[in-house]
């Protein structure tokens, strides 16, 4: 179902690379850091560009590319910090967290920050992160289970004076936690993204989310998750917002972005993808029906790792991304992933700093007339 053409402005996101080798599994030049100060420096150049939010990676052990790693919810904090406006995610792995030393945590973050803590509950693909750590690892669906009694758990934390709880992986007897994260005008809590592409995780965004995050997809993908997510979505719950992940290749040319994209495919790290390929390739099948991460992903897909970035088409110019302008077929689409639904697009780039300042000098003006021009002649009754 398409939103109203009135509706609030599409919100942006970026991927903090606080994790070794960049967001292409490509020996392609990657101008970026995973070091803190490269990274303080991106947050303030990114909230002064037009972003509302960033997400902050988490790796526990070197995997595919990624040698070195900074901690997620600890680096999120840092950029907080740093920050006056930004959001801050920190992506985070029940069964390896507690909900009880996550809310603590989470509550204080909160306050240091005025309000911008938020956190992405990641239900895990990586087995090798588990078992490494003497964790079990969990069937796919069962993993999923965990991540929404986690979620239960922690915004019951978050909101009530005392939490019981006895369920099948946690379990809390009279817990109170002081100081409660702020309650602002924009939410009660932190905010709770998660992600995943399969029935259980669109089952679970519906039942206990705020937001729900989708791999890379084109058209007619995202619009099959978003009406999922909506029809789980419980009576008298409000829907979760829908994000996008993405990745952006904006140039002054359509072939200067083509040529680029190709140079990063022919330039792929192989060995490194086909690794990333055997740890995720039975994420699709060992759910029941299929539809889980990667079932259909190709090497292409799998260079832009964890996410199929380049399937969202955000590459040409900046006409083409924001507009469609010339429509072309998967090429060009910000404005019109908002009128399916898409409420924030969670964007990687492959030289950080100069295609954040690009972005918001040259993509997102041209995304925020156009919704200036749709709303304006929207008719009264959807504007209201």
């Amino acid at each position: 179902m398409p939103v109203p053409t009135g509706s609030d402005p599409v919100r942006f996101a970026y991927w903090v690379p606080n994790v070794s080798g960049g967001l292409v599994t490509s020996t392609i030049e990657q101008r970026t850091d995973w070091g803190y100060d490269y990274n303080r420096e991106l947050a303030v150049l990114a909230e002064n560009n037009g972003f509302d939010y960033a997400l902050s990676q988490v790796r526990y052990m070197a995997s595919h590319g990624a040698e070195f790693q900074h901690e997620s919810t600890s680096f999120s904090l840092a950029l907080l910090l740093a920050t006056q406006r930004l959001k801050v995610i920190a992506a985070v792995h029940p069964g390896l967290w507690h909900p009880g030393v996550l809310a603590k945590l989470g509550a204080t973050a909160d306050h240091l920050s005025n309000g911008r803590f938020a956190v992405n509950v990641v239900s895990g693909w990586f087995k090798g992160e588990f078992t490494a750590l003497g964790e079990p690892w969990l069937e796919h669906d069962e993993r999923y289970r965990r991540s929404e009694e986690f979620i239960r758990a922690l915004r019951q934390i978050w909101t009530e004076d005392h939490t019981e709880l006895a369920g099948d992986f946690y379990r809390l007897r009279d817990f109170s936690l002081k100081p409660k994260p702020l309650n602002t005008p924009e939410r009660p809590h932190p905010e709770i993204f998660q992600g995943g592409n399969s029935t259980a995780a669109r089952a679970m965004a519906g039942r206990v989310s705020d937001w729900y995050f989708s791999n890379g997809k084109d058209f007619d993908g995202v619009t099959e998750q978003i009406n999922d997510v909506r029809a789980a979505a419980q009576a008298g719950r409000t829907a979760p917002r829908f994000g996008l992940n993405g990745f952006l290749i904006a140039r002054d040319t359509e072939a200067e972005a083509r040529d680029t994209l190709r140079e990063i495919v022919a330039k792929a790290d192989t060995e490194a993808v086909h690794g990333f390929r055997d740890a995720v390739q039975q994420a699709g099948p060992s759910t029941g029906d299929g539809k889980g991460m990667w079932q259909d992903s190709g090497f292409e897909d799998l260079v832009q790792y964890n996410n199929d970035g380049f399937r969202t088409g955000l590459i040409g110019t900046p006409e083409q991304i924001a507009m469609g302008v010339p429509p072309a077929e998967g090429w060009g689409r910000i404005v019109a992933y908002k009128r399916l639904g898409v409420d924030l697009l969670l964007l990687g780039f492959l030289h950080y700093l100069e295609e954040v300042e690009y972005f918001g000098k040259r993509v997102l003006p041209l995304v925020r007339e156009l919704e200036a021009q749709e709303a304006a002649s929207a008719p009264v009754a959807a504007r209201a």
